[in-house]
Parts: structure tokens; C-alpha cells; sequence
């Protein structure tokens, strides 16, 4: 059990590390090269304002904007789907990596075993075969 805890341990930690890579490779360069392609345009400055900022006669802030910045959300997701697809792509690598190290030191997969079938299913059977036999 310590085992497969440290393992679970590990792999977390390795997961968050991989994650914030991830999450540094969307943001700091596919999602400015995307905002390029389509015209410079910032997708975290995207929002709907619902009530717009009030200021005071000296040009500060006396109450904030209220929006719904879907820009931020946008981005949210597309980081979502991109790590979904470097975790996938990494797995499906070690799994590919796992069986070829199996297949060279000759180690096959188990082959999955025949169903037992039960012994009522069994006997219905046989009085089935007798039944044909006697309408012969």
C-alpha cells in the first residue's frame, strides 16, 4: 500500500508541474501567435460590461465596472482542451513505450479467460439437445 501511495503522490506532483508548463505554453505563446492570426486581438480583454465604471470628479474610481469577461473564459477553456491533449498524447507515448518494452523482454499479455458458464445454463442445454433428438 506505501507503494502505490508514493506512486499516487508523485504522479500528482509530476501532474501539477506538467500542468503549469502547459498552462505557461498557452498562454505565453499559443495564444498570443492566435491573437496574431486573427488580428491582434487580446481574448482576455473581451467582455460584456453590464454597468460601466462611476469616477469621481478627480478621475478616480469611486465604484468598478461590472462585466462578464468571457475573453477570460475563452482562454480558460482552450487551456483546458490543450492540456486534456498533451496529457492524452503523453499517456497514449507511455503506454505505446510500456508494451514495446514488454513485447522486447518477451512478456505477453494475458490472454483474457473464457467465460464460465453456469451450470443451470448448462443443463437447460442439455435438456434442449435431448428434446431434439427425441423429436427425430
Amino acid at each position: 500500500m506505501k507503494g502505490n501511495v508514493m506512486d499516487m503522490a508523485i504522479g500528482v506532483i509530476i501532474g501539477a508541474a506538467f500542468g503549469k508548463i502547459v498552462t505557461s505554453l498557452v498562454s505565453d505563446i499559443i495564444m498570443p501567435l492566435i491573437g496574431l492570426l486573427v488580428g491582434g486581438i487580446d481574448f482576455k480583454e473581451w467582455k460584456w460590461v453590464l454597468s460601466p465604471a462611476q469616477m469621481n470628479a478627480d478621475g478616480s474610481v469611486a465604484k468598478a465596472a461590472v462585466s462578464v469577461n468571457y475573453g477570460v473564459f475563452l482562454q480558460t477553456v482552450l487551456d483546458f482542451i490543450i492540456v486534456a491533449l498533451c496529457i492524452f498524447i503523453v499517456i497514449k507515448a507511455i503506454n505505446k513505450a510500456s508494451e514495446a518494452i514488454k513485447k522486447a523482454k518477451g512478456i505477453e499479455a494475458p490472454k483474457p479467460a473464457e467465460p464460465v458458464t453456469p451450470e443451470d445454463t448448462l443443463l437447460l442445454r442439455e435438456i434442449r439437445d435431448s428434446l431434439k433428438k427425441s423429436d427425430k
